[in-house]
């Protein structure tokens, strides 16, 4: 069979990568929020860290009144986190609302070790309560930490298979998932230790799994299970937090066991549905071992957003020219709908399209938010 491994040179396929997930209890405050994730990235860094990921909605905590946020409130927490980047130079990943033309996004913005804010994933799955405040975003993440292609996906969207399969088979080898759990008591504890079947997402890619949570009573009569885990491509968990304290855990990921093997088998067969994948660049995914942006589907290109509310200043201390600087309208690029990829898949699901006739909409696939 042909070799599907990525073409990734050395040192990406022989380094050991150190990734930090932290479990939060969250405060009542975001200036109390900010004070718990310093000390967490901080304590990561004396680690060794190469990268730290933080829950959902880790700078706000996820029960609160999301209608009394404030945009400046939210600029002044994530000036902050950029500027802690920066002072500690470690990447680090945090949940936080966004506000973007005026409406809000749960998201997760990725941080370089410079500070400079490289890459936003909005929520595009929503629950109930997501719905009241928040917009779905409609994207699936691919960015890279150190020259590795990543991923996201959060919290609820676990249960969406399609959204770290996809970005598996187009190139990623650590899959990062921000998580804030609201559950009744009763099912907080069956999702205890590591029962929540959430290990299976690296196995079924052949990729690293990297999971961070909340922890405790969440208000409103809401429990998380906490359980923040590492988790090998194989399936076995290399570290996990308990169910009831804060926690930063720290593990050594060797990327060369991080194969995706699984997921770009997909890209093989079944034949009808392997053709339609060559059309698009998920093949092209890798270009001289390193990933290059986004995939997309089709020729055409997302425009950038604008009116963005919010915008991240990178850290004084980096040497930088005009070009280098970097705000959310910069970072936050278009995002396509994938209502058309959806129609697609349902209509060969019903037989309606024979495999020669299938064809994927002419239009891009995915990008950053």
């Amino acid at each position: 069979m042909q070799d599907l491994a990525p073409n990734i040179s050395s040192p990406e396929s022989t380094r050991v990568f150190r990734v930090g997930a932290v479990q939060m209890i969250f405060a009542e405050s975001m200036a109390a929020n900010l004070g718990k994730i310093e000390r967490a990235a901080t304590a990561a860094a004396r680690k060794g860290a190469d990268a730290v990921l933080f829950p959902e909605c880790a700078t706000t905590g996820y029960a609160m009144d999301f209608g009394s946020l404030k945009p400046s409130a939210v600029d002044q927490a994530l000036n902050a986190i950029s500027q802690l980047a920066a002072d500690l130079r470690v990447q680090l990943l945090v949940g936080s609302p966004v506000f973007r033309s005026g409406r809000l996004y749960n998201a997760l913005l990725v941080f370089n070790r410079s500070g400079r804010l490289v890459h936003a994933y909005a929520k595009c799955q929503l629950t109930q309560s997501d719905r009241q405040w928040f917009s779905a975003g409609e994207d699936i993440s691919l960015f890279e930490l150190d020259g590795i292609p990543a991923s996201t996906f959060i919290c609820h969207e676990r249960r969406y298979p399609e959204l770290p399969r996809i970005s598996a088979m187009a190139g990623a080898r650590i899959l990062f998932h921000p998580n804030a759990g609201m559950d009744s008591l009763a099912v907080s504890r069956k999702k205890r230790g590591g029962r929540d079947g959430m290990a299976v997402r690296a196995f079924e890619n052949a990729v690293y799994y990297v999971f961070a949570n909340s922890v405790g009573p969440q208000g409103q009569g809401k429990w998380s299970a906490g359980d923040s885990k590492i988790v090998h491509p194989s399936g076995k968990v290399l570290r996990i937090a308990n169910n009831q304290d804060e926690a930063t855990l720290i593990a050594d990921l060797k990327m060369a066991d991080a194969t995706g093997r699984y997921a770009l088998e997909s890209l093989e067969h079944p034949r009808w549905l392997a053709a339609q994948w060559k059309r698009s660049d998920l093949d092209r995914r890798f270009e001289n071992g390193r990933c290059h942006g986004p995939v997309r589907l089709g020729k055409l290109r997302a425009s950038p957003l604008a009116g963005c509310a919010v915008e991240i200043h990178p850290a004084k201390t980096r040497a930088e020219g005009p070009a280098d600087r970097c705000s959310f309208r910069e970072a936050l690029s278009g995002s396509p709908r994938l209502r058309e990829q959806h129609s697609f898949f349902e209509r060969c699901l019903r037989q309606e399209l024979h495999p020669a006739e299938n064809t994927l909409p002419k239009r891009p696939c995915f990008t950053h938010f």
